[in-house]
């Protein structure tokens, strides 16, 4: 696989030609159609469009897939979607949703059964689904009638609501020939997926775009644009080029391409916290992160701030576990403060001379834009001063899902990569819990690490909110003290759209949402 190098002139050459010389359907050069680069931020095109395997994407899959209950707009408070009312009882433990009178795009009703079906479905990791762990606690679906569903979990699980929210429903009666170890990669998703949502899928062209039509018995009101279309690019220079051209009228920017919209008047730029923490994961299946020494030395051999400061315009925060909200940030944790000689003193403890010495450490990421090759350059040049030899190797989305997760899990040593740690405290925990090493969940460094497992389990079982913070900080201390990841910072994010995009909706939510954005309202304006 090759690696990606964004600092060539020629490959931005090549992308840009790419952007120019595609073929769209005719609609998508009128006002009928909104077009945008909707998967060009972290995660990029995500490769078969499955929501029970989808780590990212989901501002995208949200328009013609639905969940239960969803962010609101601003992600501070959770409300019904296919739900139009749920209740939770006191004990944490029954969950009741009404449903919507509603249909599946290819006018069969959405009801209860549906919903049993895509939980019974995400429950079964045969199915590739990332929910399996996260989904355990559930006890039971119970049906009543064709729009009530009664979830009862077998232990309080503070965390399920907010999974919830990604569980896009999914068609009992298109699905269920398909066998659980097929459903993964199987081409529906593709070719023929159908939900409830807003805009009906149309088409996908091949690493080009997917093509979307409105919905006109949707149950929100039919669409006011004809099509929606969500582009790809090879690299996020073509996007911003093909935002200025016309040619679409969102995409997501990097912080430093900010400034080039923030006094035009025909764009308006939309920042916000990205409630990811980016991190360097130890891959814990091999022997060169096994000494704690090794991980600290790692942390206090970048330089963050420079890296915030200089890269990212400040426009990020400094994680020295994997929180940094205030709330959850206890006083007294170690700042693991740039410190390159005790950075060495601590290799030298640790035997790095006999681990590894000088040998190259592949560092596998997703992230493909300038910002982030910029990012681990620096981080590279700041480690070998140390005697930490890193190479870091970019590769798309599917590829790297494909790296990680594979049973060959020791044959990459370390990532650098994001998981979102809000809007609820609860989402780091399936990166980090022994319970969701895969096929279970999103634990691809396979880590093992008691405390952190303990201090997540009490934090996720706690049901008084007035005590749930102190549980994250406990989080927090375990992770710092372990250093199961090197956390780096927590930065903001950005997206721009066309000033001419009216009643449009978008936040820089984490794995691109799912979030209340109401797509059937976006218009065009002269």
């Amino acid at each position: 696989m090759k690696l990606r190098t964004f600092t060539s002139a020629l490959a931005l050459t090549a992308a840009l030609l790419a952007t120019s010389a595609l073929t769209l359907p005719a609609a998508a050069q009128d006002a009928a159609t909104i077009s945008g680069g909707f998967d060009v931020g972290p995660g990029g095109l995500q490769g078969n469009f499955n929501p029970l395997a989808a780590t990212s994407g989901f501002t995208w899959l949200s328009t013609y897939f639905e969940p239960l209950v969803i962010y609101n707009a601003d992600l501070s408070a959770v409300v019904g979607d296919l739900a139009t009312s749920f209740e939770v009882s006191d004990d944490r433990l029954t969950y009741t949703f009404k449903l919507a009178d509603t249909k599946w795009h290819d006018g069969e009703p959405f009801t209860a059964e549906d919903v049993k079906f895509t939980i019974d479905l995400a429950k079964n990791d045969k199915t590739g689904s990332v929910f399996a762990a996260r989904l355990g606690a559930i006890a039971s679906v119970g049906t009543p009638d064709e729009h009530t569903v009664v979830i009862t979990l077998s232990a309080p699980t503070a965390s399920m609501t907010d999974t919830l929210t990604k569980l896009m429903m999914l068609p009992e009666h298109a699905l269920e020939a398909i066998p659980a170890e097929e459903l993964a990669k199987n081409a529906w998703w593709s070719t023929k997926p159908i939900g409830t949502g807003p805009f009906k899928f149309v088409q996908y062209a091949t690493d080009q775009y997917v093509e979307l039509a409105a919905n006109p018995d949707y149950r929100g009101g039919a669409p006011k644009v004809e099509r929606l279309i969500n582009r790809f690019f090879a690299d996020p220079a073509a996007a911003i080029a093909a935002l200025r051209a016309g040619e679409i009228q969102f995409t997501y920017v990097d912080s430093t391409d900010v400034a080039t919209f923030a006094d035009d008047t025909a764009f308006r730029v939309i920042e916000g916290p990205s409630y990811v923490v980016n991190y360097f994961g130890f891959n814990q299946q091999v022997p060169l992160w096994q000494d704690v020494r090794v991980r600290q030395a790692f942390m206090h051999a970048i330089d963050r701030n420079a890296i915030i400061a200089s890269l990212y315009g400040g426009a990020a925060m400094p994680a020295n576990c994997v929180y940094t909200a205030e709330a959850l940030v206890p006083a007294g944790i170690d700042d693991y403060a740039y410190d390159p000689e005790k950075a060495k003193a601590l290799l030298d403890e640790a035997g790095w001379a006999e681990i590894n010495g000088d040998k190259p450490i592949e560092v596998v990421t997703y992230y493909g834009s300038p910002l982030v090759a910029n990012v681990l350059a620096a981080a590279q040049a700041m480690l070998a001063q140390v005697g930490i030899n890193i190479v870091p190797r970019a590769v798309d989305t599917p590829t790297y899902n494909s790296i990680v997760f594979s049973d060959k899990y020791d044959q990459f040593p370390m990532v650098f990569a994001g998981l979102q740690n809000g809007p609820d405290a609860s989402n780091i925990n399936i990166g980090l819990n022994e319970k969701q090493i895969p096929p279970a969940g999103a634990n691809i460094m396979r880590i093992r690490m008691p405390e952190v497992t303990a201090a997540l389990d009490a934090a996720l079982a706690e049901t008084d909110d007035a005590v749930r913070d102190a549980r994250y900080q406990d989080v927090c201390k375990a992770t710092n003290a372990n250093l199961p990841w090197a956390t780096m910072w927590v930065a903001n994010r950005y997206g721009v759209a066309a000033s001419s995009l009216a009643d449009f909706v978008w936040a820089p939510a984490p794995a691109g949402g799912p979030f209340e954005s109401h797509p059937e309202k976006w218009t065009i304006t002269n």
